[in-house]
């Protein structure tokens, strides 16, 4: 009698479980972990994903149902990557269906097929003719030996190598080559290839950047922290690191924080590089997303570039991965599958058996700590690449000044000087819109939110109230709705006001706003940059996007008007968070050949946080953080989980987090070794619509903190309450705990 197969399949859905399934009627053999199938779930036919098969069910057989097709012949997730989602399901306490789900692109978790790639090969009449049957072509005999050496190429592969496509039309009308489609991979060009690898000869390395590059060992794991202050070169440390990576045979994949990094970037690598690299990110279509996923996983990409999705991308040979600007909170998922990106690479590097590279100028707390504690090794790149100097800070005290719209006049007078000797100015404001607060003059009526408990923030550009936390949007009031009163005044300034100020201020100067606002279309920010880049005189305005690794070498003069927002935060990452702002901001300026000034506008210039930063001390700024967090026992130093909950009756979710707590504590009482705070409102308690609560765990050991989170989410999942009420758990939260 043959044994029954049971078949446990991960859907898509928020239940913490598997799914036993039959094999498909008349399906003989075993079907391997990883392949996508269909199958009925409730009414609907879903898409699952394979994760193991046994010979026994908890159900009986006569009860569960079959699988109705089988969409892949091989998994589509390597072995090693599948592993590191299974961890990441596990450690970040979020359903397996939808971490299997995150890692593919949305066509292919709707049952969608692989992308058909185009190659090229030689035909039958072409493989006859020796290798300089076409010397007095020289392009097509290059295109010629190029297929010689490998069966087929891409497209792509046949573009790096600088062939035009009038090439590849006369050896098709010759009847020498052939075009033909297909899912399977072409070859990657290697070290022994007749095409070279760069496209540009490297940049000299300083001492510090030879040393860097020398320590990392290419044919193991190993997680460096490069730590080099802006524009000390870590990135050309990336691009020489990679290329012995690519000389391998093997794949690079670098993750960036923003999507807005990616032109610079991508043009960056390709300059250096004669090899086809994919682009992943959320501003692609589905269509160009599945194959630039495709391109990585089928290994024809020997660079992948991406935002944080990415770090779930597979490939098909692996040699280095690269996290830039390490410190980033961007790298942390916010809703839904709450996982750091960071901490993945560091997972997946280690399962890869591949190095790691984080670097940054403001390295994060975690990762200096992990430092000290010899999981990471710390490389130093001191000074800045080419011989440009720090810039020099100025502390503006603005007590008792008079302010123009948020600028002193030392601010203004700076400005006036830097236009007038023709450089780029860049002014911070990390507030976008015209003003955070509309009020009325006669009877204090201010403009909030129906749904959050904020402020509607005032843009005068798209006119309109507009509410940054949920995204509602109201028209600008003509009179006061209580009193009718006219008098309505703006309180505070985004980045609008400060545009419209320095245009006022210096009509004949250019001013360009970069926000969300203004980038909103694929090809603004890139256009931007390019403008930017001419080095014509002008002033940048905007948010922290002008903050993060881009190049201004035209730039001598950053000016930050608020610097003080966080320095009393109830989050206890804030002061953190704002020293690597700050510093970040102040490291577009003096990048080029002209030295650099920072003006910090402050009504607290005494505070220690500026001292440290404005000596170029993050080092000792990090290290004073540190203490303190050792001192409160807060992470690094502990581990937390933030436990959320929120329902359009806030009585509904803080009632499930006090059940929760009485749980926690009939399973682990409180003690030193872990903490319980709360359950207390979220920072902001109401929020598009709903109340918000939250729970805090800290403990000391990291075992026991996740074997109890484990326990909660399924007593949560038993939960009626839990059923109506939006609950989660936030592994390593980023945000106020």
């Amino acid at each position: 009698m043959t044994e029954t197969l049971f078949y446990q399949v991960a859907v898509q859905s928020p239940l913490r479980r598997l799914f036993d399934y039959l094999p498909p009627s008349g399906f003989g053999p075993t079907l391997p972990v990883g392949v996508r199938v269909t199958v009925p779930f409730g009414k609907r036919a879903v898409t699952g994903i394979v994760v193991s098969s046994t010979s026994s069910s908890d159900y009986p057989a006569d009860k569960l149902k079959s699988i109705s097709a089988i969409l892949d012949t091989a998994p589509l997730l390597p072995p090693v990557l599948f592993e590191v989602l299974l961890w990441a399901a596990r450690y970040y306490q979020h359903p397996l269906g939808e971490v299997l789900a995150s890692a593919l692109p949305t066509l292919l978790r709707k049952g969608g097929d692989l992308p058909q790639q185009s190659f090229w090969r030689l035909s039958t009449h072409g493989k006859g003719l020796p290798a300089d049957a076409l010397r007095r072509a020289p392009s097509q005999q290059a295109l010629l030996q190029l297929l010689q050496v490998h069966d087929q190429l891409s497209r792509e592969a046949i573009d790096a190598a600088g062939i035009s496509t009038a090439t590849i039309r006369s050896l098709k009308n010759k009847a020498l080559i052939e075009n033909f489609s297909s899912t399977v991979s072409g070859q990657g060009f290697d070290a022994n290839g007749e095409l070279d690898l760069l496209g540009e000869a490297p940049l000299s390395l300083s001492p510090d950047q030879q040393a860097a590059l020398g320590h990392i060992e290419f044919h193991t794991y190993n997680s460096y922290l490069i730590d080099g202050e802006t524009g000390s070169g870590k990135t050309e440390v990336y691009l020489q690191a990679i290329a012995n990576v690519l000389r391998h045979g093997r794949q690079a994949l670098v993750l960036i924080p923003e999507i807005n990094l990616s032109p610079q970037t991508l043009a960056r690598f390709r300059a250096r590089f004669n090899c086809p690299i994919a682009l992943i990110h959320s501003g692609l279509s589905e269509r160009q997303r599945l194959e630039a996923w495709w391109a990585a996983a089928n290994g024809s990409a020997g660079i992948v570039i991406g935002t944080r999705s990415a770090a779930f991308v597979p490939l098909q040979s692996p040699g280095i991965i690269i996290v830039d600007e390490e410190h980033d909170s961007s790298f942390k998922q916010q809703e839904g599958f709450r996982y750091s990106a960071r901490d993945v690479a560091v997972m997946r590097a280690n399962r890869e058996n591949i190095p790691l590279l984080l670097g940054s100028a403001t390295p994060s707390l975690e990762s200096l700590y992990n430092c000290t504690q010899q999981r990471y090794h710390h490389l130093s790149i001191k000074g800045r690449h080419g011989g440009a100097v720090q810039a020099q800070w100025q502390l503006v005290d603005i007590c008792h000044s008079q302010l123009n719209t948020g600028f002193s006049q030392s601010a203004i007078n700076a400005i006036e000087t830097q236009l007038a000797e023709g450089n780029q100015i860049l002014v911070f404001l990390n507030r976008r819109g015209f003003a955070p607060t509309l009020m009325c003059h006669d009877c204090g009526w201010v403009a909030n939110c129906k749904h959050c408990d904020a402020h509607l923030t005032v843009h005068t550009h798209k006119p309109g109230l507009h509410c940054h936390h949920c995204e509602s949007r109201h028209a600008l009031p003509q009179a006061c709705p209580d009193c009718a009163s006219q008098q309505l005044n703006y309180l505070g300034q985004g980045t609008e006001r400060s545009e419209a100020t320095l245009q006022a201020l210096f009509p004949a100067a250019k001013v360009h706003r970069v926000d969300r606002d203004t980038t909103g279309n694929k090809r603004a920010m890139e256009g931007l940059l390019e403008e930017i880049n001419t080095n014509e005189p002008c002033i940048l305005v905007g948010t922290q996007m002008l903050a993060k690794g881009h190049h201004f070498p035209g730039v001598t003069l950053v000016v930050v008007l608020d610097a003080d927002t966080s320095l009393f935060s109830a989050d206890f990452r804030a002061l953190e968070k704002m020293g690597q702002l700050i510093t970040q901001v102040a490291g577009r300026a003096g990048r080029g050949e002209k030295p650099g000034v920072v003006m910090i506008q402050s009504h607290h210039c005494e505070h220690p946080v500026f001292e440290l930063l404005s000596q170029h001390s993050y080092g000792k700024f990090a290290q004073h953080l540190l203490r303190e967090r050792q001192f409160s026992a807060m992470p690094p130093f502990t581990n937390a989980a933030l436990i959320r909950a929120e329902f359009h009756q806030g009585g509904e979710a803080l009632g499930l987090l006090h059940k929760a707590r009485d749980y926690l504590e009939s399973q682990v009482p409180s003690s030193p070794a872990l903490r319980y705070l709360g359950p207390f409102p979220a920072a902001m308690e109401k929020r598009g619509g709903r109340y918000r609560y939250q729970l805090t765990l800290i403990g000391v050991e990291r075992r026991a903190l996740h074997q109890l989170l484990g326990a909660l989410s399924h007593w949560f999942e038993q939960q009626k309450e839990a059923r109506k009420v939006r609950w989660s758990i936030d592994v390593d939260p980023q945000d106020s705990i």
